[in-house]
């Protein structure tokens, strides 16, 4: 694995002063870290350090509840999955930094479509992770937190009947009240976040910090996605891209209406490896 982006500069090569051009809007942006020209397998504490939240002090969280950042991958003609599914799609280093990127969440949130295709299980805890989850005052794994209209899931599947920390379940305080009584009777913690039938995105954050998950991570799908960025919600993207063609109809990254005016991302970092490029963009 390489990083492409921020460019690799040499010490010797450094200017004393940056010129004009180097302050446009394509600089890199806070807490990015220098480029590595080399090919080589980076140590999860590599990738860790890389992707690691803005701290709660840090000005890009001004006057945001918590972080809320999305990893999805997709291929060179933008399909969101094959067939139902992103497995497809995806490489060994891409698994990796999913892996990585969960294991620095407090949270997971996964639309319930999401949840059946993939066939989500509970998250596990990492032992090359425990030291770090420790010291940021985490549980020994994320909680998934299933976003979901009508409760249209199945509660005796091991996600929620064997879970090593307690899935949570969001849906609005107009949800079928014979599905949140099932919930709850199965032992699943039911938060409202939102007065209608489904969940006010805005207020996913808000709900979710209450119960001190402040780092999110979203996994999707598409649907659940495009509601986040509508909301403007949504902080950072980190979009692995393969090189592959899907063709068919899958779905992009994100569905949803058009929002009134694209939002401009600044581009933090990128890396390769066979082919797949990992970008992670974060809110300008």
């Amino acid at each position: 694995m390489r990083r492409l982006y921020p460019p690799f500069v040499p010490p010797f090569a450094q200017p004393t002063a940056p010129s004009a051009a180097a302050l446009d809007d394509r600089s890199p942006v806070p807490g990015a870290v220098p480029a590595d020209a080399s090919d080589r397998e980076w140590s999860l504490d590599e990738l860790a350090d890389a992707y690691a939240y803005p701290a709660a002090d840090d000005p890009v969280r001004t006057g945001r509840t918590g972080w809320l950042r999305a990893n999805m991958v997709s291929s060179m003609d933008g399909a969101a999955h094959h067939e139902g599914r992103s497995q497809p799609l995806s490489s060994a280093a891409d698994m990796r930094i999913f892996g990585v990127l969960r294991s620095l969440a407090d949270a997971v949130v996964v639309g319930a479509e999401t949840v059946r295709q993939e066939g989500y299980r509970p998250a596990r805890a990492r032992e090359a992770f425990a030291a770090r989850r420790a010291a940021a005052g985490q549980g020994p794994a994320p909680t998934i937190a299933v976003v979901t209209a009508g409760l249209g899931l199945d509660f005796s599947l091991p996600l929620f009947t064997a879970p090593l920390v307690p899935t949570l379940v969001l849906t609005g305080a107009g949800a079928p009240a014979d599905r949140v009584n099932e919930a709850r009777a199965a032992g699943v913690e039911v938060l409202f976040a939102g007065e209608g039938l489904g969940v006010d995105p805005a207020r996913v954050a808000a709900v979710l910090a209450e119960r001190g998950h402040t780092r999110l991570l979203t996994e999707g799908g598409p649907s659940l996605l495009g509601q986040f960025a509508a909301a403007g919600v949504l902080d950072e993207m980190c979009l692995s891209l393969a090189p592959v063609v899907a063709v068919g109809g899958a779905p992009r990254i994100m569905n949803g209406p058009a929002v009134a005016v694209p939002e401009r991302f600044v581009l933090a970092s990128v890396l390769e490896e066979a082919g797949f490029l990992f970008t992670r963009y974060r809110r300008s």
